[in-house]
């Protein structure tokens, strides 16, 4: 026992999640145990303090003993963490032996604004349905939408070993078994652990401890980026599974719901994260992707909805009926700090080319409606539809992985297989430089 723990043995009411007692000297946040089990505190009346019971209090009796830590969750931060594999408090799930470091509480203020920068360095992703039209900048807060049945962590590993970045952070809450294995299997083939760090949560543990992992995954990309100075990345996967992490919480403390059965509190829990994305002074960043899954597709539930009000942007990931792969939708998708680069950090026909590749893609969307109608098609309809299908296999479905530059030289390819330059309007300056 550490010397600043303090124990009770007196639990004067339980709920379905917490335990009430009366305690003395007792700091918010603090972690305790109760009955063995791992617990938090979650408010404070005088000497009244209610703690939250992170696996729940069945089976727990007045007279258990309460062990009070001295101290909220921390982590350990130093270059050991890199490479490593954590649960949800912070301990090591890979084996290794324990990180040596500075302690530090998780779940701080965000950087004062004063010390913030404009987002101006790209972050490519290999991805062309990202890189291309919806580019993503370094300080940016992002989220991909994406139904539970598509290959959202894919997605997300994909862009953990393809993006250029010092380190990747992964906040895995909910991931089966097989995800996690997936994660790790995937990381150690490329031989990219030097650069990432993973904290991770399972189905088999409880969900309440899904709470802690965004905390300690941004403890650990802050370390890196305003002590380091480095470029972090972090990835949250999956946000609804923490959302319904936040609402199990506020109902078995009998908090009066607000919309879709979500705490009131939803949209601040979402910005306290979210918000840590930041351009520093000295160098390092914080980018964050995360995924939020949709029920039945709806945009409109509260989830994903305050995640739009926050976030700077959205990524939509759908199945494509003509190639059948998993395209980055060019419609619903939108980075809004996209304009800050294109055409800036990246060469110059990339915002003319974007935009003409969403249009002639909108164009086969039109086709596609008349030839679902009965009406006869056009040569231009149906040259249209043809620069679709390879638009959609060749640049906007997520297993492509080549550079930008890469990207528009096969846009400018597909233009000119399928259309006339006078047809893509574009510029004559950039027809002339690049037309292939």
């Amino acid at each position: 026992m550490r010397a600043f723990e303090r124990v009770y043995t007196r639990i004067d009411d339980i709920t379905k999640a917490t335990v009430g007692l009366t305690a003395t000297g007792v700091g918010n946040d603090e972690l305790a145990t109760v009955g063995g089990r791992l617990a938090q505190v979650v408010k404070i009346s005088g000497d009244r303090v209610t703690l939250q019971v992170f696996a729940g209090t069945e089976g727990v009796k007045t007279d258990d003993e309460v062990v009070f830590f001295g101290e909220p969750p921390s982590l350990s931060v130093s270059e050991e963490l890199a490479g490593r594999f954590f649960d949800a408090y912070g301990e090591p799930i890979d084996g290794g032996g324990v990180v040596r470091g500075e302690r530090r509480e998780i779940g701080g203020p965000t950087v004062n604004p004063f010390r913030r920068l404009q987002p101006s360095e790209l972050i490519a992703t290999g991805i062309a349905g990202i890189d291309l039209n919806n580019t993503i900048v370094t300080g940016q807060k992002i989220p991909f939408f994406a139904d539970p049945d598509q290959p959202y962590n894919q997605v997300m590993a994909d862009v953990a070993l393809r993006a250029k970045a010092d380190k990747i952070i992964l906040g895995g809450m909910g991931l089966s078994n097989d995800d996690y294995l997936y994660f790790r299997t995937v990381f150690e083939n490329a031989g990219a652990l030097d650069r990432i760090v993973s904290f991770v949560n399972t189905t088999e543990n409880p969900p309440v401890e899904r709470l802690l992992v965004p905390d300690m995954a941004l403890t650990a990309a802050e370390y890196f980026a305003v002590d380091k100075g480095e470029k972090v990345l972090v990835l949250l996967t999956d946000m609804t599974l923490y959302a319904d992490a936040l609402a199990i919480v506020s109902n078995r403390m009998d908090q009066i719901p607000s919309k879709d059965s979500m705490p009131g509190s939803l949209y601040s829990d979402l910005a306290k994260i979210y918000e840590k994305a930041v351009e520093l002074p000295n160098g390092g960043s914080i980018t964050i992707i995360a995924v939020t899954t949709l029920s039945g597709g709806d945009i409109t539930h509260a989830i994903p909805d305050n995640t739009g009000y926050i976030t700077e942007g959205q990524l939509f990931l759908r199945n494509d009926s003509d190639t059948g792969k998993v395209i980055v939708d060019p419609f619903r998708s939108l980075s809004r700090l996209k304009q800050l680069v294109i055409g800036k950090k990246t060469r110059e026909d990339h915002p003319q080319v974007m935009n003409a590749a969403v249009r002639l893609f909108a164009d086969a969307a039109n086709a596609k409606t008349k030839l679902e109608n009965g009406f006869d098609l056009s040569d231009y309809d149906n040259r249209a539809l043809g620069f679709a299908r390879d638009y959609s296999e060749h640049l906007l479905a997520i297993d492509v992985n080549i550079s930008i530059d890469a990207m528009l030289d096969r846009a400018w390819g597909l233009f000119a297989k399928y259309f006339t330059p006078a047809e893509t309007a574009i510029k004559q300056e950039l027809i002339d430089k690049f037309w292939q």
